[in-house]
């Protein structure tokens, strides 16, 4: 009976111990991070030719597997839709989700989930056809409008239209695909959504020229990656390694400039944030050196979006509220100190 006793007592203490692991500890003793993103959006994420991932958001999961795990390369991409990525994440089935998802209060305080910080800075808008002669929200009144269920958008113009004394009528769909199929075959006037989304999916138009995009912001919509409550040690590293790519860019450190940084650089700031100096590292339970392989692998933020969305892609989206803060944008990240 005593053995019996024992055994049980053993083998609860080993789920207990199994339980409490953490979310490294689990990445680590897989080989790999789960990443859940957007199914197919341009310049956030979408599956190229070629079977591999790329966006802005792809680059921020591939930063946070090489600061973990060493490798870049080391990510399995998970698509998820609007629905389904709050349960997916609260399942355990992805590991953060990097899903151009606004940060909102309900989101933090219904769901179990904390936002890591804000990595775009965004605002809805809505997209006319140039025959509709609409150039401004105002002049829409009436109108029926094409949203993605499961997002933000549907309650934001509720709002406004309230708040405007303006009427219009709701057609919703389950995917961006559906939604803007219906927008382009007449089905509505409208379709809104994040402006950054709006100049993606322009752009697959039959013809974009055709098309343009109202001038007025709604919203604001902090996006940013977001990871279970709980875990105070990867919420952490969710969060510095997102901060770690924008102190690269605010201390000017590129990408391929890392190694000649590393052996060269006399700058404290510089020299904290690439492992030389502190203990930074192992207080996230990392080595020293998780923010230098970070910004080696996919650049600092400047690069990451400028090659995604910026100056370096089709999207051409300005920096605008997502410059520097000290130049002309609201970018901010604490300083690593």
């Amino acid at each position: 009976m005593l053995r019996k006793v024992l055994g049980a007592l053993a083998a609860t203490v080993l789920m207990a111990g199994a339980a409490s692991a953490t979310t490294l500890e689990d990445v680590k003793a897989r080989g790999k991070l789960l990443c859940g993103v957007n199914a197919g959006l341009q310049g956030f994420a979408e599956k190229q030719a070629d079977g591999a991932w790329a966006g802005f958001d792809v680059d921020y999961c591939k930063a946070l597997a090489a600061a973990t795990l060493g490798d870049a390369t080391k990510v399995e991409f998970v698509g998820l839709t609007a629905q389904d990525r709050f349960e997916k994440l609260k399942s355990g089935a992805v590991d953060v989700l990097a899903r151009n998802t606004t940060w909102t209060m309900e989101r933090e305080t219904k769901f179990p989930f904390r936002f890591a910080g804000i990595s775009y800075h965004d605002g809805q808008g809505f997209m006319v056809a140039k025959l509709s002669g609409v150039t401004s929200v105002f002049n829409m009144s009436q109108a029926s409008i094409c949203f993605v269920s499961g997002t933000t958008t549907q309650a934001n113009v509720d709002d406004f239209f309230r708040e405007k004394e303006m009427a219009y009528t709701a057609q919703t769909f389950g995917t961006i695909a559906e939604a803007v199929a219906a927008y382009q075959e007449g089905k509505c006037d409208a379709y809104t959504a994040d402006q950054s989304q709006l100049y993606a999916v322009r752009l697959k138009l039959a013809k974009p020229e055709e098309h343009i995009i109202l001038p007025e912001v709604i919203s604001k919509e902090p996006l940013g990656p977001a990871v279970r409550t709980g875990d105070e040690q990867w919420f952490n590293i969710a969060r510095w390694t997102l901060f770690a790519l924008i102190n690269a860019d605010e201390l000017e450190l590129r990408g391929p400039g890392v190694a000649e940084a590393k052996e060269k650089s006399r700058k404290p700031n510089v020299r904290r944030l690439l492992g030389l100096e502190g203990t930074f590292g192992a207080d996230l339970g990392l080595d020293a050196e998780w923010a230098a392989r970070a910004i080696a692998a996919v650049g600092n933020y400047g690069e990451i979006f400028d090659r995604n969305l910026g100056a370096g892609s089709k999207l051409q989206i300005e920096r605008g509220l997502n410059g520097l803060w000290d130049k002309g944008g609201i970018l901010y990240a604490p300083p690593v100190r």
